[in-house]
């Protein structure tokens, strides 16, 4: 590993641990030369995962364009960024472990969907509003009368 202040390229590592769920290991490196310390991260290297469109396109997955669209529908919600990181990571790993190479862009929407209803009901309606395509308010009426269904079989 070539060291990021004095390019030198030998170093020893100081401590190593798994993060994200055991997803990647952070390593902390000292450069044998400068003595300074860096960290590097690890992770498996997966095969790229596709995303086919309602339009029949495709496109390569972007966790970063899941995560903007749940951040819009969270927007002034009781909702953190380290819960919506979450959901993409969980949806991430669901599409790649449960899908080849290729999955469509309704599968995404509906596991995100899923993640967000047991989060916040708000951020739900908003999301589904927009990935759904409603058109009037008939469809805002059907998604909230499905959830004060489920909250009157709760209580």
């Amino acid at each position: 590993m070539k060291c990021p202040h004095c390019g030198h390229a030998e170093d020893k590592v100081v401590d190593s641990r798994t993060i994200k769920e055991g997803e990647a290991i952070r390593r902390r490196r000292e450069c044998l030369e400068c003595r300074q310390r860096f960290t590097t991260y690890e992770y498996v290297e997966k095969t790229p995962l596709t995303v086919v469109k309602r339009d029949g396109r495709r496109e390569p997955f972007d966790r970063q364009k899941l995560i903007d669209g749940m951040m819009t529908a969270c927007r002034k919600r009781p909702v953190s960024v380290g819960q919506i990181e979450s959901i993409a990571d969980q949806v991430e790993r669901d599409m790649s472990e449960y899908a080849s190479t290729e999955v469509s862009s309704l599968e995404i929407g509906e596991r995100v969907m899923e993640k967000l209803k047991e989060i916040d009901e708000v951020s739900y309606v908003r999301f589904a509003s927009v990935y759904r395509k409603f058109e009037d308010t008939s469809e805002f009426h059907k998604v909230l009368k499905g959830l004060s269904t489920k909250n009157k079989g709760q209580a």
